[in-house]
């Protein structure tokens, strides 16, 4: 999969490209005071770092709106100094016994896992869910031009409304570890709402 609004323009790094491989319940805010679950992690002899979930994608827990946004402008500096990090290979275990992998090739999407490694760390289900949906955020961008209002490119990068990152922050993700389109939009529009859309002018 291919971005129609590539990494490089939203952080002003390296080509942008697709950053995904090929892949095979609800999630609750009470989540978020439980101890995150730790993963198992291991380097392979290339340089890749694996990690084994002991949970699908999309019981990874929501995460607050503020470490979303402080890891968005960490994965901006990091690209803006093309600090590039490993390729990764996450593999997901299902409650039926199956999994979901889920791989990280791009240089641009391995330089923000990087980051978000550096800093807050991918080796629990917090950090990866951190991680991830930053990844879903720019692929929503990229295929939603809906959202063209709540997000402004500029010469540092990309400024996000706040109503677009605590709907990212909550949202659950897809099996894929995507963003369901439309039940973005339906929280969405519930969190401009909240702040006050009737002076943002914002209409979902």
């Amino acid at each position: 999969m291919c971005l129609k609004t590539p990494l490089a323009v939203l952080f002003r790094s390296g080509p942008g490209a697709g950053w995904r491989g090929e892949a095979s319940g609800s999630i609750f805010r009470g989540r978020m005071n439980h101890a995150p679950l730790p993963i198992r992690t291991a380097r392979l002899q290339d340089g890749t770092l694996t990690y084994l979930v002991d949970l699908p994608p999309e019981a990874l827990p929501p995460v607050r709106g503020r470490d979303l946004a402080e890891a968005w402008e960490q994965a901006r500096e990091a690209a803006c100094g093309a600090a590039w990090g490993a390729a990764r290979l996450f593999r997901f275990r299902r409650p039926d016994g199956g999994t979901t992998d889920l791989v990280l090739s791009d240089e641009d999407a391995c330089c923000w896992a990087a980051a978000v490694d550096a800093t807050v760390g991918i080796g629990t289900s917090h950090g990866l869910s951190l991680c991830l949906r930053l990844l879903a955020l720019v692929d929503l961008l990229g295929r939603a031009s809906w959202l063209s209002q709540l997000f402004r490119i500029g010469r540092n990068g990309a400024t996000l409304h706040p109503a677009l990152l605590a709907t990212a922050a909550e949202a659950p993700l897809d099996a894929d570890a995507r963003f369901d389109e439309a039940r973005f939009r339906a929280r969405l529009a519930c969190a401009v709402t909240g702040l006050a859309a009737s002076s943002t002018g914002v209409a979902l």
